[in-house]
């Protein structure tokens, strides 16, 4: 309620400011929001399933969220699981619609986005891309799986001894040939199962990765079904199982730790569409060996999504906050300045932004790869055509270093993002009611688990160099790294600054630094051996350069082929602009050690970043309106489609905090600390004149 107005105290416009901005949009929403979700047909699915899930009484997601234990969230999540079951009989056969749904769930709410998926992503897909057809069918449909029905399945591969280097796992599985089972074990502590979503509370199966041992010889690491519960629910005999504790954030997913002593399954529990053991105890292996990894590769696939919807949530309130939030007069001004004027605030967060662009052109071009390469791969087993199944091995290799590069570099970013989305909202930001506390702490997980970042930015520098050291030998350069054949040129890529203005010749630059980079790490081996960790630093460098190479790569040509109006356009144009120019100071050393760029042109990149920056901050509330999000999904104070922040914010803490409790519930104590007596009092005056003077023998 305003009772009185002050001359020189005028009542925030944060809501007048943000309405006013949104008003001067020059582009359509709908066409921009088509870009972000590739394709209209797409944009509309994904708003309806908004809409469904927005709308389900069991769903909700509050600020309330913020503030429920451990216990809680885990009663809570596993309610919504019992919910999102009903949605996946609702949306069978097309198991696409549910995954789509889970991934906008995980935006709001990730651990039961999680939990669900470690059962369908994990569990399923492990049975699905090692298992037989047979095999799927059965644990899927006939058992219910797939309904999450009767069954619920976790992923146990890493131990505590082991995680990323899942070739050393040391859990065995020993076939015994008199009795046809193999005899599941955990040989000592180090190959104690830990981090099992879904083991503590919830699973009742799980796909074991463990060592085949057969007449004494090791085949090395292969998956097994090992029913965990029987249908009371209760641990089978063998089977040791505990919580892992209090974790860092996702709080509703039930991590436990698993222990196998003697657990004896079927033979035929063996995931056997690549590796096979016969009843006599031969062992047929798979003639390429990598097959057996394609179905790994669907996580890292999903956590580029991930990143892109994670990061359209926590760039929209922080760009909305910095619209409405003044703070501080400028010389010639007689109020104070929104904070998204100021040059340093743009820096921190439009490159963001532009990221988020980026990255949703990423999530929607390595999903569609995933899904072919495993039709493909599925395509050529049952054919038995090797011939297929080579060439599907070509390209899943070429999917193991995209998503390896995108994996990491994204939930890499997406984390900086979300922390300096924080810091930008000063103090407020601080606030659990602003979402960036959980937001942070559930998020950061993803560049650990399903492979570190840092291993596999390895993994995919080293493949890039492979891949020019290929190159430089043969001539040849295909799938995603054709780009080679133009980027040998010699000389500066970007000649003046009129290049800079060119996105095809940023891209350009982009190209040419990964192959000189790699040039680089080329001759570091030759002079070192084969030591790769000399090359770490390059390595990890050629990882993310990669993953921004293929972006705006594709990104260029989205906006050249997809028949954007003129205005959507120089939009995209604007922002993917800024994505390369913000790429390019991250790595300015490299652009000017290998002669991409001059030092005059490298200089001209500072004038022109501060100009791309200025005309990107005329849109920010259109190009964050873009993404569409409700103020449920966002879930923050701070970011309401209303702008509204200073009473979005009082109202939702008087609403979870009662303001008619204002005496703590340790008040007997608080009060008896302050209304303790004096010293003199305490000590019954034991030091005062008169005692003294008494005990004085002088």
């Amino acid at each position: 309620m305003k009772l009185t107005t002050f001359p020189n105290a005028p009542e925030p416009d944060a809501q007048q400011l943000i309405t006013q901005e949104r008003a001067e949009t020059t582009f359509s929403l709908n066409e921009m929001h088509e870009f972000l979700e590739d394709g209209s047909e797409k944009a509309i699915h994904t708003l309806r399933l908004m809409q469904q899930i927005e709308r389900d009484p069991i769903l909700q997601v509050k600020p309330e969220y913020y503030e429920l234990t451990k216990a809680e969230h885990r009663k809570l999540t596993a309610d919504k699981i019992a919910r999102l079951a009903q949605f996946m009989e609702q949306d069978a056969p097309n198991f696409e619609t549910f995954q789509d749904r889970l991934n906008l769930i995980a935006l709001i709410d990730p651990q039961l986005g999680t939990r669900v998926g470690v059962h369908l992503g994990l569990f399923l897909s492990a049975i699905r891309g090692n298992g037989t057809e047979e095999q799927f069918n059965y644990w899927a449909f006939e058992r219910g799986a797939i309904y999450i029905r009767d069954i619920y399945g976790c992923f146990s591969m890493t131990e505590i001894a082991h995680g990323s280097n899942v070739a050393a796992l040391q859990t065995t599985a020993e076939y015994d040939l008199e009795n046809d089972e193999f005899i599941i074990t955990t040989p000592h502590i180090g190959a104690t199962k830990w981090w099992i979503g879904g083991a503590a509370h919830s699973a009742t199966h799980t796909v074991v990765f463990a060592r085949l041992i057969v007449k004494g010889k090791d085949y090395g690491v292969k998956t097994f079904v090992v029913p965990l519960r029987d249908a009371n629910h209760d641990l089978y005999p063998g089977v040791a199982i505990g919580d892992i504790g209090e974790k860092m954030g996702r709080d509703g997913i039930d991590n436990g730790w698993i222990q196998f002593s003697g657990v004896r399954i079927p033979r035929e529990y063996l995931l056997s569409k690549f590796t096979k053991v016969s009843r006599e105890g031969e062992v047929e292996e798979p003639p390429l060996e990598q097959l057996a990894y394609g179905a790994l590769l669907g996580g890292r696939v999903t956590m580029v999504t991930d990143s892109f919807r994670t990061g359209e949530r926590f760039i929209t309130i922080a760009l909305r906050y910095a619209v409405g939030r003044r703070q501080f007069t400028v010389k010639g001004q007689t109020v104070e300045n929104q904070l998204i004027n100021y040059p340093l605030h743009q820096k921190r967060l439009l490159p963001y932004l532009a990221w988020v662009y980026g990255m949703s052109v990423a999530s929607a071009q390595i999903q569609k790869d995933y899904k072919a390469i495993l039709q493909g791969l599925d395509d050529g087993v049952k054919s038995g055509d090797f011939s297929i199944l080579s060439r599907a091995i070509d390209d899943l290799k070429g999917l193991f270093a995209d998503s390896a590069s995108l994996k990491s570099t994204c939930t890499w970013l997406t984390a900086d993002l979300i922390d300096e989305a924080r810091q930008s909202c000063g103090g407020h930001g601080y606030s659990a009611y602003a979402g960036f506390g959980k937001g942070y702490a559930d998020h950061v997980v993803q560049c650990t688990w399903e492979g570190d970042n840092n291993i596999l930015a390895q993994n995919s520098g080293r493949i890039t160099i492979q891949r020019v050291m290929a190159f430089l030998k043969n001539g040849k350069a295909v799938g995603n790294y054709s780009f080679l054949e133009k980027a040998q040129q010699e000389g500066f890529v970007v000649e003046d600054e009129k290049g800079l203005r060119d996105l095809d010749s940023l891209n350009a630059a982009l190209q040419s630094v990964i192959f000189r980079l790699a040039k680089h790490g080329i001759a570091t081996q030759e002079a070192n051996g084969t030591n790769w960790d000399l090359s770490a630093t390059e390595k990890r460098s050629l990882s993310k350069l990669y993953a921004a190479e293929y972006i705006l790569d594709k990104w260029i040509a989205k906006i050249k082929n997809d028949g954007h109006s003129e205005e959507v356009k120089a939009q995209l144009t604007t922002l993917a602009t800024l994505f390369a120019y913000s790429n390019i100071e991250k790595f300015g050393i490299y652009f000017l050690q290998h002669d991409i760029l001059s030092k005059a042109v490298y200089g001209a990149l500072e004038r022109e970043s501060y100009s791309i920056l200025a005309k990107t901050r005329e849109s920010v509330i259109g190009f964050t309106d873009s993404f569409k999000l409700s103020d449920f999904f966002l879930n923050s104070v701070l970011g309401n489609y209303n702008g509204d922040v200073y009473h979005n914010y009082l109202e939702v803490v008087q609403a979870t905090n009662d303001v008619r409790q204002t005496k703590p519930p340790y008040a007997k104590e608080f009060l008896a600390m302050l209304q303790r007596s004096s010293i003199e009092d305490r000590e019954k005056g034991q030091r005062n004149a008169a005692v003294l003077a008494k005990l004085n023998s002088d």
